[in-house]
């Protein structure tokens, strides 16, 4: 693979990761997540390339 496809990769993915972890980060902030564990689903979608990924985990809430 090129070095454009890697660092455009890349960008992206870290782009992903930061932005997730800031919108759950908000979404419990204010809310009373001490010892509940979430489901967490992504989806990853490139429509032209027919892809869609998904990736499922669990996230526990944070300590109080």
């Amino acid at each position: 693979m090129s070095e454009d496809f890697n660092m455009s990769m890349r960008k992206f993915l870290k782009q992903v990761g930061v932005t997730s972890q800031q919108a759950i980060e908000e979404a419990m902030r204010d809310a009373d997540t001490a010892g509940k564990t979430y489901e967490a689903k992504m989806v990853l979608t490139i429509p032209e390339l027919g892809l869609e990924h998904v990736v499922t985990g669990k996230i526990t809430g944070k300590d109080d």
